[in-house]
Protein backbone atom coordinates (compact mmCIF):
# COMPACT_ATOMS: atom_id res chain seq x y z
CA UNK A 1 0.00 0.00 0.00
CA UNK A 2 1.36 3.63 -0.85
CA UNK A 3 1.11 6.42 0.54
CA UNK A 4 -2.12 7.42 -0.77
CA UNK A 5 -3.58 4.19 0.30
CA UNK A 6 -2.63 4.20 3.39
CA UNK A 7 -4.01 8.35 3.62
CA UNK A 8 -7.56 6.95 2.10
CA UNK A 9 -7.93 4.21 4.49
CA UNK A 10 -7.11 5.99 7.41
CA UNK A 11 -10.61 7.22 9.12
CA UNK A 12 -10.90 10.83 10.01
CA UNK A 13 -14.09 10.14 11.94
CA UNK A 14 -14.54 9.63 15.91
CA UNK A 15 -14.82 6.32 16.47
CA UNK A 16 -18.35 5.14 16.56
CA UNK A 17 -20.10 6.08 20.80
CA UNK A 18 -17.52 8.85 20.70
CA UNK A 19 -17.64 12.82 20.20
CA UNK A 20 -15.51 15.63 20.56
CA UNK A 21 -16.30 18.21 22.82
CA UNK A 22 -14.82 22.16 21.31
CA UNK A 23 -16.15 25.36 21.37
CA UNK A 24 -19.30 26.16 23.52
CA UNK A 25 -20.08 22.48 24.22
CA UNK A 26 -16.95 22.43 25.68
CA UNK A 27 -17.56 25.41 28.03
CA UNK A 28 -21.08 23.18 28.67
CA UNK A 29 -19.00 20.57 29.43
CA UNK A 30 -16.89 22.57 31.65
CA UNK A 31 -19.63 24.43 33.46
CA UNK A 32 -21.13 21.08 34.36
CA UNK A 33 -17.99 19.84 36.31
CA UNK A 34 -17.54 23.01 37.85
CA UNK A 35 -20.79 22.94 38.99
CA UNK A 36 -21.20 19.54 40.33
CA UNK A 37 -17.56 20.22 42.51
CA UNK A 38 -18.84 23.60 43.85
CA UNK A 39 -22.11 22.11 44.75
CA UNK A 40 -20.42 19.20 46.34
CA UNK A 41 -17.88 21.30 48.43
CA UNK A 42 -20.43 23.03 50.20
CA UNK A 43 -21.86 19.53 51.56
CA UNK A 44 -17.95 18.74 52.27
CA UNK A 45 -17.14 17.08 49.56
CA UNK A 46 -13.67 16.49 48.34
CA UNK A 47 -12.33 15.76 45.16
CA UNK A 48 -11.01 12.17 43.91
CA UNK A 49 -9.74 10.72 40.67
CA UNK A 50 -9.22 7.29 39.81
CA UNK A 51 -7.43 5.58 36.82
CA UNK A 52 -9.43 5.55 33.90
CA UNK A 53 -8.60 1.63 33.85
CA UNK A 54 -8.66 -0.82 36.12
CA UNK A 55 -8.05 -4.90 36.80
CA UNK A 56 -11.06 -6.14 35.33
CA UNK A 57 -12.00 -8.13 38.58
CA UNK A 58 -12.46 -4.74 40.41
CA UNK A 59 -15.57 -4.38 38.31
CA UNK A 60 -16.64 -8.49 38.34
CA UNK A 61 -16.63 -7.89 41.39
CA UNK A 62 -18.81 -5.29 42.10
CA UNK A 63 -20.98 -5.47 39.08
CA UNK A 64 -21.76 -9.14 39.13
CA UNK A 65 -20.81 -11.22 36.11
CA UNK A 66 -24.63 -11.27 35.49
CA UNK A 67 -25.47 -7.43 35.09
CA UNK A 68 -25.52 -6.01 31.67
CA UNK A 69 -22.13 -3.73 32.26
CA UNK A 70 -20.25 -6.63 32.69
CA UNK A 71 -21.64 -9.63 30.02
CA UNK A 72 -22.72 -7.70 27.50
CA UNK A 73 -21.18 -4.37 27.72
CA UNK A 74 -17.55 -3.91 29.09
CA UNK A 75 -14.48 -2.95 27.06
CA UNK A 76 -12.10 -5.17 28.59
CA UNK A 77 -8.58 -6.68 27.39
CA UNK A 78 -5.61 -8.77 27.80
CA UNK A 79 -2.57 -6.00 28.09
CA UNK A 80 0.86 -6.64 27.09
CA UNK A 81 2.17 -8.16 30.47
CA UNK A 82 -1.26 -10.50 30.19
CA UNK A 83 -3.22 -8.82 32.71
CA UNK A 84 -7.05 -8.92 32.44
CA UNK A 85 -7.52 -4.66 32.59
CA UNK A 86 -11.43 -3.13 31.78
CA UNK A 87 -12.16 0.91 31.36
CA UNK A 88 -14.28 1.35 33.63
CA UNK A 89 -17.80 1.30 32.96
CA UNK A 90 -18.98 3.33 36.43
CA UNK A 91 -16.92 5.30 39.17
CA UNK A 92 -17.93 3.70 42.11
CA UNK A 93 -16.00 0.65 42.44
CA UNK A 94 -12.79 2.44 41.55
CA UNK A 95 -13.28 4.77 44.35
CA UNK A 96 -14.01 1.62 46.84
CA UNK A 97 -11.00 0.03 45.26
CA UNK A 98 -8.65 3.57 46.00
CA UNK A 99 -10.46 3.08 49.66
CA UNK A 100 -9.28 -0.30 50.63
CA UNK A 101 -5.93 0.22 48.32
CA UNK A 102 -4.52 3.40 50.15
CA UNK A 103 -5.88 2.20 53.94
CA UNK A 104 -7.89 5.20 54.08
CA UNK A 105 -9.98 3.18 57.06
CA UNK A 106 -8.76 5.06 59.71
CA UNK A 107 -10.06 8.65 57.90
CA UNK A 108 -13.92 7.70 57.99
CA UNK A 109 -15.83 9.32 57.04
CA UNK A 110 -14.83 10.44 53.84
CA UNK A 111 -16.80 12.58 51.04
CA UNK A 112 -15.43 12.17 47.08
CA UNK A 113 -16.67 13.72 44.37
CA UNK A 114 -15.49 12.37 40.58
CA UNK A 115 -15.99 13.52 37.03
CA UNK A 116 -15.06 12.25 33.91
CA UNK A 117 -15.20 9.79 30.80
CA UNK A 118 -17.06 6.21 31.20
CA UNK A 119 -17.16 3.34 29.03
CA UNK A 120 -20.10 0.65 27.95
CA UNK A 121 -20.23 -1.03 24.35
CA UNK A 122 -23.85 -0.75 23.49
CA UNK A 123 -25.95 0.99 20.96
CA UNK A 124 -25.22 4.36 20.76
CA UNK A 125 -28.59 6.52 20.61
CA UNK A 126 -29.75 10.29 21.73
CA UNK A 127 -28.11 11.08 25.11
CA UNK A 128 -26.28 7.63 25.18
CA UNK A 129 -22.51 7.18 24.29
CA UNK A 130 -19.77 4.22 24.20
CA UNK A 131 -17.45 6.84 25.95
CA UNK A 132 -19.59 8.93 27.97
CA UNK A 133 -18.77 11.39 31.19
CA UNK A 134 -20.27 11.40 34.27
CA UNK A 135 -20.30 13.32 37.31
CA UNK A 136 -20.87 11.99 40.75
CA UNK A 137 -20.14 11.58 44.75
CA UNK A 138 -19.57 8.49 47.07
CA UNK A 139 -19.93 9.01 51.30
CA UNK A 140 -18.00 6.61 52.89
CA UNK A 141 -18.83 5.27 56.43
CA UNK A 142 -22.30 6.85 57.90
CA UNK A 143 -25.17 4.33 57.99
CA UNK A 144 -27.97 6.83 59.09
CA UNK A 145 -30.76 7.82 56.89
CA UNK A 146 -29.96 11.41 57.38
CA UNK A 147 -26.48 10.61 54.91
CA UNK A 148 -29.18 9.77 52.50
CA UNK A 149 -31.30 12.65 53.27
CA UNK A 150 -28.29 14.96 52.65
CA UNK A 151 -26.89 12.65 49.20
CA UNK A 152 -30.19 13.51 47.56
CA UNK A 153 -30.85 17.04 48.48
CA UNK A 154 -26.95 17.34 46.98
CA UNK A 155 -28.53 16.03 43.81
CA UNK A 156 -31.03 17.92 43.92
CA UNK A 157 -29.33 21.46 44.65
CA UNK A 158 -26.48 20.51 41.91
CA UNK A 159 -29.07 20.63 39.01
CA UNK A 160 -30.96 23.51 40.55
CA UNK A 161 -27.74 25.47 40.28
CA UNK A 162 -27.74 24.39 36.49
CA UNK A 163 -30.93 26.28 36.41
CA UNK A 164 -32.72 22.24 35.76
CA UNK A 165 -35.02 22.39 38.73
CA UNK A 166 -38.37 22.94 36.77
CA UNK A 167 -37.27 20.21 34.14
CA UNK A 168 -36.42 17.25 36.20
CA UNK A 169 -38.75 15.07 39.09
CA UNK A 170 -37.18 12.91 41.90
CA UNK A 171 -38.56 9.11 42.46
CA UNK A 172 -37.59 7.42 45.54
CA UNK A 173 -37.95 3.99 46.78
CA UNK A 174 -36.18 0.91 49.01
CA UNK A 175 -34.74 -2.13 48.56
CA UNK A 176 -34.82 -3.01 52.06
CA UNK A 177 -31.75 -4.87 53.93
CA UNK A 178 -29.91 -7.80 52.40
CA UNK A 179 -32.78 -10.35 54.35
CA UNK A 180 -35.68 -8.10 52.65
CA UNK A 181 -34.37 -8.33 49.46
CA UNK A 182 -33.55 -11.74 49.19
CA UNK A 183 -37.32 -12.82 50.49
CA UNK A 184 -38.53 -10.89 47.73
CA UNK A 185 -36.40 -12.07 44.78
CA UNK A 186 -37.22 -15.67 46.01
CA UNK A 187 -40.96 -14.65 45.29
CA UNK A 188 -40.67 -12.78 42.21
CA UNK A 189 -39.08 -15.30 40.71
CA UNK A 190 -41.79 -17.65 41.63
CA UNK A 191 -44.43 -15.68 40.29
CA UNK A 192 -42.54 -14.54 37.43
CA UNK A 193 -41.86 -18.24 36.64
CA UNK A 194 -45.36 -18.57 35.81
CA UNK A 195 -45.05 -16.25 32.41
CA UNK A 196 -41.81 -16.80 31.48
CA UNK A 197 -43.18 -17.40 28.12
CA UNK A 198 -44.81 -14.25 27.93
CA UNK A 199 -41.81 -12.65 29.13
CA UNK A 200 -39.76 -10.26 27.03
CA UNK A 201 -36.53 -11.80 25.38
CA UNK A 202 -34.43 -9.47 27.90
CA UNK A 203 -36.65 -10.38 30.71
CA UNK A 204 -36.59 -14.12 30.23
CA UNK A 205 -32.85 -13.80 30.38
CA UNK A 206 -33.23 -11.61 33.64
CA UNK A 207 -35.07 -14.14 35.39
CA UNK A 208 -32.71 -16.20 37.00
CA UNK A 209 -29.57 -13.96 36.79
CA UNK A 210 -30.68 -10.79 37.93
CA UNK A 211 -34.43 -10.68 38.48
CA UNK A 212 -34.79 -7.31 39.98
CA UNK A 213 -34.24 -5.98 36.62
CA UNK A 214 -37.19 -6.82 35.40
CA UNK A 215 -38.72 -4.67 37.62
CA UNK A 216 -37.52 -1.50 35.63
CA UNK A 217 -38.46 -3.63 32.51
CA UNK A 218 -40.42 -1.04 29.08
CA UNK A 219 -41.71 -3.81 27.37
CA UNK A 220 -45.77 -3.29 27.40
CA UNK A 221 -46.15 -6.98 28.16
CA UNK A 222 -43.48 -7.27 30.45
CA UNK A 223 -45.41 -4.33 32.73
CA UNK A 224 -48.52 -5.65 32.33
CA UNK A 225 -47.33 -9.08 33.90
CA UNK A 226 -45.14 -7.05 36.58
CA UNK A 227 -48.70 -5.23 37.66
CA UNK A 228 -49.38 -8.57 39.72
CA UNK A 229 -45.95 -9.15 41.22
CA UNK A 230 -45.18 -8.85 44.92
CA UNK A 231 -43.83 -5.96 45.59
CA UNK A 232 -40.48 -5.60 47.77
CA UNK A 233 -42.36 -3.34 50.59
CA UNK A 234 -44.57 -6.24 51.62
CA UNK A 235 -41.16 -8.12 52.39
CA UNK A 236 -38.87 -5.13 54.76
CA UNK A 237 -38.13 -5.88 57.90
CA UNK A 238 -39.11 -3.15 61.05
CA UNK A 239 -36.00 -1.83 60.72
CA UNK A 240 -35.92 -0.91 56.96
CA UNK A 241 -39.35 0.51 57.12
CA UNK A 242 -38.12 2.43 59.91
CA UNK A 243 -35.40 3.29 58.29
CA UNK A 244 -36.85 4.76 54.84
CA UNK A 245 -39.76 6.31 56.87
CA UNK A 246 -36.52 8.59 58.52
CA UNK A 247 -35.23 8.95 54.95
CA UNK A 248 -39.15 10.25 53.55
CA UNK A 249 -39.52 12.58 56.96
CA UNK A 250 -36.04 14.57 56.54
CA UNK A 251 -36.94 15.12 52.84
CA UNK A 252 -39.84 16.47 53.43
CA UNK A 253 -38.45 18.79 56.16
CA UNK A 254 -35.97 20.11 53.45
CA UNK A 255 -39.09 20.34 51.16
CA UNK A 256 -37.46 18.04 48.84
CA UNK A 257 -40.12 17.00 46.18
CA UNK A 258 -39.92 13.64 45.85
CA UNK A 259 -42.87 9.97 44.48
CA UNK A 260 -42.41 6.95 45.67
CA UNK A 261 -41.90 4.10 42.82
CA UNK A 262 -42.17 0.41 43.57
CA UNK A 263 -40.37 -0.43 40.37
CA UNK A 264 -37.72 1.82 40.60
CA UNK A 265 -34.34 -0.69 41.24
CA UNK A 266 -30.74 -0.61 40.64
CA UNK A 267 -29.52 -3.51 38.74
CA UNK A 268 -26.39 -4.36 40.92
CA UNK A 269 -26.11 -6.57 43.70
CA UNK A 270 -24.81 -4.62 45.93
CA UNK A 271 -27.68 -1.75 46.48
CA UNK A 272 -29.67 -2.07 50.02
CA UNK A 273 -32.17 0.34 51.12
CA UNK A 274 -31.89 3.86 49.17
CA UNK A 275 -32.72 3.94 45.72
CA UNK A 276 -33.37 7.09 43.94
CA UNK A 277 -33.94 8.72 40.59
CA UNK A 278 -34.34 12.16 38.74
CA UNK A 279 -35.15 12.29 35.27
CA UNK A 280 -36.74 14.16 32.94
CA UNK A 281 -39.69 13.95 30.64
CA UNK A 282 -37.73 16.38 28.41
CA UNK A 283 -35.27 13.55 27.50
CA UNK A 284 -37.88 10.70 26.03
CA UNK A 285 -36.71 7.45 26.60
CA UNK A 286 -33.48 7.91 28.31
CA UNK A 287 -35.06 10.18 30.59
CA UNK A 288 -32.69 9.59 33.75
CA UNK A 289 -30.16 12.86 34.75
CA UNK A 290 -29.14 11.71 38.38
CA UNK A 291 -28.96 8.51 39.46
CA UNK A 292 -27.92 6.84 43.21
CA UNK A 293 -28.53 4.94 46.40
CA UNK A 294 -26.99 2.81 49.21
CA UNK A 295 -24.46 0.26 48.25
CA UNK A 296 -23.46 -1.11 52.46
CA UNK A 297 -21.61 -4.11 50.83
CA UNK A 298 -19.99 -2.76 48.11
CA UNK A 299 -16.47 -2.37 49.86
CA UNK A 300 -16.71 -5.42 51.78
CA UNK A 301 -17.67 -7.71 48.14
CA UNK A 302 -13.72 -5.96 47.00
CA UNK A 303 -12.31 -7.30 49.72
CA UNK A 304 -12.37 -4.36 52.23
CA UNK A 305 -13.39 -3.78 55.90
CA UNK A 306 -17.71 -3.97 56.26
CA UNK A 307 -17.71 0.11 55.49
CA UNK A 308 -21.56 1.09 54.39
CA UNK A 309 -21.29 3.60 51.67
CA UNK A 310 -23.79 5.81 49.67
CA UNK A 311 -23.58 8.26 46.04
CA UNK A 312 -25.13 8.90 42.85
CA UNK A 313 -23.71 9.91 39.49
CA UNK A 314 -25.38 12.08 36.37
CA UNK A 315 -24.74 11.72 32.90
CA UNK A 316 -22.99 15.21 31.56
CA UNK A 317 -24.25 14.22 28.20
CA UNK A 318 -28.22 14.17 29.10
CA UNK A 319 -27.20 17.35 31.03
CA UNK A 320 -26.25 18.70 27.92
CA UNK A 321 -29.04 18.03 26.30
CA UNK A 322 -31.45 19.69 28.82
CA UNK A 323 -29.16 22.53 29.33
CA UNK A 324 -29.54 23.28 24.88
CA UNK A 325 -30.99 26.46 24.25
CA UNK A 326 -30.41 27.93 27.66
CA UNK A 327 -28.57 31.40 27.45
CA UNK A 328 -25.25 30.62 28.93
CA UNK A 329 -22.99 32.90 30.55
CA UNK A 330 -20.87 35.36 28.67
CA UNK A 331 -17.09 37.09 29.80
CA UNK A 332 -18.60 40.27 30.17
CA UNK A 333 -15.49 41.10 30.87
CA UNK A 334 -13.39 40.34 27.67
CA UNK A 335 -11.23 42.89 26.51
CA UNK A 336 -9.79 43.03 22.61
CA UNK A 337 -6.43 44.99 22.18
CA UNK A 338 -5.94 46.58 18.71
CA UNK A 339 -2.70 47.62 17.18
CA UNK A 340 -3.64 49.71 14.34
CA UNK A 341 -1.03 48.79 12.36
CA UNK A 342 2.70 45.90 13.02
CA UNK A 343 4.79 48.48 14.46
CA UNK A 344 2.06 48.72 17.35
CA UNK A 345 2.06 45.38 17.82
CA UNK A 346 4.50 44.54 20.38
CA UNK A 347 3.10 47.84 22.69
CA UNK A 348 -0.72 45.87 22.46
CA UNK A 349 1.10 42.67 23.17
CA UNK A 350 2.74 44.25 26.48
CA UNK A 351 -0.80 45.44 27.06
CA UNK A 352 -2.12 42.34 26.50
CA UNK A 353 -0.11 40.64 29.23
CA UNK A 354 0.29 43.32 32.00
CA UNK A 355 -3.66 42.98 31.85
CA UNK A 356 -3.83 38.99 31.92
CA UNK A 357 -1.64 39.43 34.88
CA UNK A 358 -4.52 41.40 36.40
CA UNK A 359 -7.11 38.73 35.53
CA UNK A 360 -8.55 40.20 32.64
CA UNK A 361 -9.89 38.23 29.69
CA UNK A 362 -8.22 39.87 27.03
CA UNK A 363 -7.56 38.70 23.01
CA UNK A 364 -5.02 40.35 20.68
CA UNK A 365 -6.85 41.11 17.60
CA UNK A 366 -3.63 41.07 14.95
CA UNK A 367 -4.36 40.63 11.92
CA UNK A 368 -6.52 42.68 9.16
CA UNK A 369 -7.19 46.12 9.64
CA UNK A 370 -8.98 48.59 12.17
CA UNK A 371 -12.02 47.70 10.94
CA UNK A 372 -12.09 44.19 10.42
CA UNK A 373 -10.79 44.17 13.70
CA UNK A 374 -13.37 46.32 15.14
CA UNK A 375 -16.25 44.33 13.84
CA UNK A 376 -14.12 40.96 15.23
CA UNK A 377 -14.14 42.15 18.08
CA UNK A 378 -18.44 43.68 18.46
CA UNK A 379 -18.71 39.90 16.90
CA UNK A 380 -16.97 38.29 20.17
CA UNK A 381 -19.34 40.44 22.36
CA UNK A 382 -16.02 42.40 23.81
CA UNK A 383 -16.55 44.92 26.56
CA UNK A 384 -14.03 46.74 25.35
CA UNK A 385 -11.90 47.73 22.60
CA UNK A 386 -8.24 49.43 23.01
CA UNK A 387 -6.93 50.80 19.99
CA UNK A 388 -3.17 51.45 20.29
CA UNK A 389 -1.75 53.62 17.07
CA UNK A 390 1.44 55.27 16.61
CA UNK A 391 -0.20 58.53 18.89
CA UNK A 392 -0.99 56.41 21.47
CA UNK A 393 2.31 54.00 21.64
CA UNK A 394 4.23 57.30 22.13
CA UNK A 395 2.40 58.21 24.95
CA UNK A 396 2.21 55.27 26.24
CA UNK A 397 -1.76 54.77 26.59
CA UNK A 398 -4.60 53.46 24.59
CA UNK A 399 -7.92 54.54 23.44
CA UNK A 400 -10.05 52.56 25.21
CA UNK A 401 -13.90 52.30 23.51
CA UNK A 402 -16.75 50.75 25.46
CA UNK A 403 -18.42 48.93 23.02
CA UNK A 404 -21.48 48.58 24.93
CA UNK A 405 -21.91 52.63 25.39
CA UNK A 406 -19.53 53.65 22.43
CA UNK A 407 -18.03 55.87 24.52
CA UNK A 408 -14.25 56.13 24.39
CA UNK A 409 -11.21 57.77 26.26
CA UNK A 410 -7.31 57.79 26.06
CA UNK A 411 -6.31 56.01 28.91
CA UNK A 412 -3.42 54.51 30.36
CA UNK A 413 -3.24 51.20 31.86
CA UNK A 414 -3.81 52.21 35.55
CA UNK A 415 -6.57 54.64 34.98
CA UNK A 416 -8.38 51.81 32.90
CA UNK A 417 -7.76 49.46 35.54
CA UNK A 418 -9.22 52.08 38.19
CA UNK A 419 -11.89 52.45 35.81
CA UNK A 420 -13.17 48.98 35.37
CA UNK A 421 -12.39 47.25 38.08
CA UNK A 422 -15.34 47.45 40.02
CA UNK A 423 -17.57 46.00 37.14
CA UNK A 424 -15.53 43.38 35.66
CA UNK A 425 -13.51 41.81 38.41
Amino acid sequence: MNGKDEMKAFKTQPARGTQDFYGASAELYRKIDETGLQTSKLYGYEEIRTPIFEFSEVFHRSLGETSDAVSKETYSFQDRGGDEITLRPEGTAGVARAFISNGLQQHLPLKYYYSGPMFRYERPQKGRFRQFHQVGVEHLGVESPTADVECIALGMHFLDRLGLSSKVSLELNTLGDTESRARHREELVQFLSQFKAELSLESQERLQKNPLRILDSKDPKDRKILEGAPALGQFLSDSSKSFFDAVQNQLTALKVNFKLNQNLVRGLDYYTHTVFEISSEHLGAQSAVLAGGRYNGLIEMLGGPAVPGLGWASGIERLMLLLEGQPSAEIDSLVCVLPVSESNLTFGLQVSQQLRQKNYYVELLETGNISKKMKRANKMNASWALIIGDDEMAAQKFTAKNLKSGEQELLGLEDFTKKTNSTMN
